[in-house]
């Protein structure tokens, strides 16, 4: 073989080996299985429940009511806060689970509750909730309160006098705006307006010895704290110290001006949250605007949803109310304080 073959055999051997590799390195890489994601989304243990969430979070904002850092009347404005926010999460929320009840859906949450182990899981996690908002307010806000010279008390707490004048007040500016309603074989029911307060109050006619129970709502054009100081002369001696009591405690105190010649056997306060959640077709809406209308008035009629009672009231009572509202024992809350 001539050396020039020879040359031009090498270069082409070479030219060949460059276009073999060039080919390698622009051949895309070779295809690897991925593992494959075995893991199944449905598994209710991956999820937390939607209702249950919402209320971790007004967890956190109750826990900002015992944080030093914010200023005393924030704290307590944080307590107010969580209150009206459980009363927006009943309204709307937890009657759309009735409703699903009411309507026979058994169908699970993405977690794996059914809606009536929703209600329960939702009833054990309030009652704990509350029962930390009321010690908040009784152990931490009101000795806080206190030392700022603003103190909230019982009705039994006062001395004689300051009942005595709070009785005068009682007569002049409450007791006109009160209206008792009886309950009984030939008086139905009467309507619980939404989140109002009111008294259950049982009496007793002492010449037939027969038995009532009235309704008494607590008005809310009257302020929910009576201030103390502009009815008791002797508060003015001591103008940094302001007293206040529930308003509730205050008519509970004077039942005898609603019922004269009734013996007053019991007193205690409730308070019933009803369904106000709306539901608009706007399709079907002739007049969106009074539709809106419409379910706003109906919003006071809703279906009620909780039943909050004071913890001292007699089970004979509550059972009258929860028969009487149509709530069962999951809908009830005791509470050991004031009524939100």
């Amino acid at each position: 073989m001539s050396k020039n073959a020879a040359s031009a055999d090498a270069i082409k051997n070479h030219v060949a080996t460059v276009v073999e590799e060039v080919r390698l390195q622009a051949a895309p890489p070779p295809i690897v299985a991925e593992p494959v994601d075995e893991t199944d989304y449905f598994d209710p243990s991956l999820y937390i429940n939607r209702e249950l969430s919402i209320l971790e979070f007004q967890r956190r904002v109750l826990g900002e009511c015992v944080r030093d850092k914010h200023p005393l009347l924030e704290r307590l404005k944080f307590l107010a806060i969580f209150h009206s926010n459980v009363d927006e999460f009943f309204m709307v929320r937890v009657s759309g689970i009735r409703q699903q009840i009411l309507l026979g859906i058994t169908d699970t949450a993405a977690d794996g509750l059914l809606p009536r182990e929703q209600l329960v899981a939702i009833h054990r996690t309030v009652v704990e909730m509350v029962e930390q908002a009321t010690q908040i307010w009784s152990e931490v806000m009101q000795p806080a309160l206190k030392d700022e010279g603003i103190h909230v008390l019982n009705y039994d707490q006062l001395k004689k006098s300051q009942q005595k004048r709070l009785r005068s007040y009682f007569d002049r500016e409450i007791f006109p705006v009160l209206t008792p309603l009886a309950f009984d074989v030939s008086h139905p029911f009467p309507h619980i307006s939404n989140l109002s307060i009111n008294l259950a109050v049982v009496i007793k006619d002492p010449d037939s010895q027969v038995t009532r129970f009235a309704r008494v709502k607590v008005p809310n054009i009257v302020s929910r704290l009576v201030p103390l100081t502009p009815i008791d002369p002797d508060e003015l001696l001591t103008p940094k110290i302001q007293k206040f009591v529930w308003i509730e405690q205050v008519i509970a105190a004077n039942l005898d001006r609603l019922f004269p010649g009734m013996e007053i056997i019991a007193a205690h306060p409730f308070r019933v949250t009803r369904n106000t959640d709306m539901e608009i077709q706007e399709e079907e809406a002739d007049d969106l605007l009074l539709t809106m209308e419409e379910n706003l008035r109906l919003r006071h009629f809703g279906r009620p949803v909780r039943l909050e009672t004071d913890e001292t009231m007699p089970d004979w009572i509550r059972d009258i109310l929860m028969e009487n509202l149509q709530v069962g024992p999951y809908d009830v809350y005791t509470i050991d304080g004031p009524l939100s």
